[in-house]
């Protein structure tokens, strides 16, 4: 340790400039485009059928803790995917396209038949480089069951799209999948890329 004498300068003086604390940093404004599917499937008691009828995503929202981004949800269609026409796929990627340019990422929670379907139609219009990532997510069995799988891919999609760079994706099952060339594993219910190597 270095004895500094009484009358040598100080050689780290106080700075008479004020310091200002580093302002967080800004939320990740996030739009959310619900079309339907699996994912929001309710039982109706009266038919004993599922359909999309409540707004589940909402419930499932207010039930996380989203600290650093904002939402904005915005209700598209209510749709299971099967039942979508080429119109439906179109006007969902002309939608990811313009909140893409306004916010920081899309998340399209979409039925999973046809997801890919979508995926490879925001390809197409979009490019692989869209102005922010683009990520496809849903569920194989509704949210109103007890073994959904519904929480777990729509909390993955919402960390995924703060860390990925910008892109088209399925963010399902613990995985991460870029588009192009994406299927449904029928076999085993979830996705994978059509050729294992890609």
């Amino acid at each position: 340790m270095t004895n500094h004498p009484k009358d040598q300068p100080n050689p780290n003086p106080p700075s008479d400039t004020p310091t200002t604390p580093t302002d967080p940093q800004k939320p990740k404004r996030i739009a959310i485009l619900a079309t339907g599917g699996t994912i929001a499937k309710t039982y109706n008691e009266s038919d004993g059928t599922l359909g999309n009828q409540l707004d589940v995503l909402e419930i499932m929202l207010a039930s996380l803790v989203l600290n650093g981004i904002t939402i904005d949800r915005i209700p598209v269609m209510s749709k299971d995917s099967l039942d979508m026409t080429e119109a439906d796929h179109e006007h969902i990627a002309m939608l990811a396209g313009l909140f893409a340019q306004s916010h920081d990422g899309v998340i399209i929670v979409h039925g999973t038949d046809r997801l890919t379907t979508t995926g490879d139609r925001i390809l197409e219009r979009l490019g692989e480089k869209p102005e922010a990532p683009i990520i496809l997510t849903g569920a194989i069995r509704p949210y109103e069951l007890r073994n959904t799988d519904a929480i777990q891919n729509v909390t993955e999609a919402l960390l995924a799209i703060q860390l990925v760079e910008p892109g088209v994706y399925c963010v399902i099952h613990s995985q991460v999948l870029r588009f192009p060339g994406i299927e449904k594993d029928y076999n085993h219910m979830t996705f994978k890329y059509t050729h294992p190597d890609t």
